[in-house]
């Protein structure tokens, strides 16, 4: 079985670790399906990747308006 991902659009790097790996939000087709939104580490050629959350848009959109809920400035 073969396994295959595009990553259509890049949002963001959300952190890098000291070994170059970042944290991103991109856009992500895996194996020619409809794109979902993804959270994972990627290796600096985007053709390695560790585990990682896949979201719908309805999800993305709950997530943002829990997020907006949060008040984030007495975490830091």
């Amino acid at each position: 079985m073969s396994f295959s991902f595009k990553i259509v659009e890049e949002f963001g790097v959300l952190s890098e670790s000291g070994t170059g790996w970042q944290k991103e939000l991109n856009l992500v087709s895996f194996n020619e399906r409809e794109p979902k939104y993804d959270i994972r580490e990627w290796n600096a050629d985007h053709d390695r990747m560790r585990k990682g959350v896949t979201l719908t848009i309805d999800e993305l959109v709950a997530l943002k308006e829990i997020l907006a809920e949060m008040d984030l400035d007495e975490k830091i």
